[in-house]
């Protein structure tokens, strides 16, 4: 019998690429995605926001399953404050501090219920500065780059509401201005009239006082031409006796 030629198998061929892509992906599924921040603005939000549904839905899927009370709280870039909870976040949270505070207790630790409260209370105002600090760079145009379409409306929206109200103030204060302006206008009006009557006032005591004393002077000059006049008749007289005028009888 001759030999026998070995044709090859196309199962094992097709099993043995399978096998290939099967190892392919494996690996890669081994490989360990790098975490680092996103740099690109865009990709980070779309990240945040599916990272953030999808934790959610765990959280929920955990709670459901196992019966456990579950809360998760998360602050996204830009501030903006994202919850769960399976059931009332303040008892959740509530409950949260009572374990803290009897775990401490147990361990002999020092918790005062005063420096907590405190400690809350530093860390909430706390983020009610940041929160206003971004809010106010955002309103100065600043920062907007992590912002969606439904945050630069709602800002622009804000942006708007404040242009009115400066405006409407704006408007009272120039009414206010010139309603003062107009007060003052009619005192000056006032004031002139007041002084211009005494001018004339002022003008017609000098007038009279003009016209007396030209009334004086003109006397005193036809009573001083009367006084000078009879004398002249008597030299007159004298010197016609001088001369031997003849008398006219």
């Amino acid at each position: 019998m001759g030999s026998e030629i070995a044709k090859p198998n196309p199962s094992s061929s097709h099993s043995k690429k399978g096998q290939d892509s099967r190892s392919v992906v494996k690996k890669m599924a081994r490989e360990k995605r790098r975490i680092k921040k996103i740099d690109n603005i865009t990709a980070r939000q779309v990240t945040f926001s599916k990272r953030r549904r999808g934790i959610f839905k765990k959280a929920g899927e955990l709670s459901v399953l196992c019966d456990a009370d579950v809360a998760l709280i998360i602050f996204s870039a830009t501030g903006k404050l994202f919850e769960f909870s399976s059931s009332r976040m303040r008892d959740i949270l509530g409950r949260y501090n009572l374990h803290a505070s009897n775990i401490n207790k147990v361990m002999g630790l020092p918790s005062p219920y005063h420096q907590q409260l405190e400690d809350c209370n530093l860390s909430r105002l706390s983020q009610e500065v940041e929160d206003k600090t971004k809010q106010l760079r955002k309103l100065r145009g600043e920062d907007l780059e992590g912002l969606n379409l439904e945050e630069l409306q709602r800002l622009e929206k804000m942006l708007e509401s404040g242009l009115s109200r400066v405006s409407e103030k704006k408007g009272e204060f120039l009414m206010s201005q010139i309603s003062s302006l107009e007060k003052r206008g009619s005192e000056l009006v006032d004031e002139n009239r007041r002084l211009r009557e005494r001018v004339v006032t002022m003008e017609m005591a000098k007038t009279m006082a003009l016209k007396e004393a030209v009334e004086t002077e003109s006397a005193t000059t036809n009573v001083s031409s009367y006084d000078s006049g009879a004398p002249l008749e008597d030299d007159f007289s004298d010197t016609s006796l001088k001369l031997g005028l003849p008398s006219w009888e």
